[in-house]
């Protein structure tokens, strides 16, 4: 019996070694776009979230919601308008909203501006 007390004692010990060793996850500058599918300058926004999503992957984070499939996310941030794309910086702190279009460039000039440096991932 107290060799398997033991034995439970040190495979619990090793969990805790391998899961302390674990890197923990790499916090990101996020840009949240609010918007809605069937909108027309939302649509117009599509292409370039998907851009940036793909281009500084590891670097940004970039999110949309449908504020009119998900109502509840409009009021949470409260929206007035949409788009509306908020910029936040790797610990959640609101840097930056925009309401209405903004184009990629645009996008990009303000990260900078904010002092947040994204490396194209070409």
């Amino acid at each position: 019996m107290k060799t398997f007390i033991n034995l439970c004692i040190i495979v619990a010990l090793t969990g805790l070694a391998v899961a302390s060793a674990a890197p923990a996850e790499k916090k990101l500058p996020k840009l949240l776009d609010l918007g809605a599918t069937k909108c027309i300058p939302c649509k117009k926004m599509a292409p370039i979230l998907e851009e940036l999503k793909k281009e500084y992957a590891g670097k940004l984070e970039v999110e949309f919601i449908d504020v009119w499939k998900t109502p509840d996310a409009g009021k949470k941030y409260g929206i007035k308008l949409i788009p509306t794309q908020i910029f936040f910086d790797a610990d959640g702190k609101e840097l930056f909203r925009n309401e209405g279009f903004f184009g990629k460039d645009d996008i990009l000039a303000k990260w900078k501006e904010l002092g947040v440096k994204l490396t194209d991932g070409k």
